[in-house]
C-alpha cells in the first residue's frame, strides 16, 4: 500500500485488501471509502469482505463505486457520508484517483 496524504483528514491509496486493515488501523485511520466497483478486476476483493475486516478493526467502511466520470449521485452520497465519517479517512480504488476525485468535490 502506498498512501498519499491529501491533508490531515483524507488520504488515498490503491486497492485495499482485508490483510491491510490492521496496518490502516495502526496508521490511525478511522474510516475507509471505497470508490471501486466490485468485480472491476480479477482477484479484487469485494467490498463486503473488506468492510467486514474493517469493522473487526473498528474502522467504518463506505462504498461509493465510481465507473467513469463522477456522477451527481456519487457526489451527493460522498458528501452525505462525509458529514458523519470519523476522521481521518482513507479513500481507495485501483489507483486512488477516483477516491481523491470524490474528496475534491468538497467545498473547503
Amino acid at each position: 500500500m502506498q498512501i498519499k496524504t491529501i491533508d490531515r483528514e483524507f488520504a488515498t491509496t490503491g486497492q485495499v485488501t482485508p490483510a491491510d486493515l490492521a496496518a490502516i488501523a495502526d496508521a490511525g485511520y478511522k474510516a475507509i471509502v471505497c470508490a471501486r466497483p466490485d468485480g472491476e478486476e480479477a482477484g479484487q476483493p469485494d467490498f463486503a469482505t473488506v468492510a467486514e475486516a474493517a469493522k473487526a478493526h473498528g474502522i467504518v467502511a463506505v462504498h461509493i463505486p465510481v465507473s467513469g466520470p463522477l456522477g451527481d449521485g456519487q457526489v451527493i452520497r460522498f458528501h452525505e457520508a462525509w458529514r458523519d465519517l470519523p476522521r481521518p479517512v482513507l479513500g481507495y480504488c485501483r489507483s486512488g484517483a477516483r477516491a481523491g476525485s470524490l474528496y475534491a468535490t468538497l467545498e473547503r
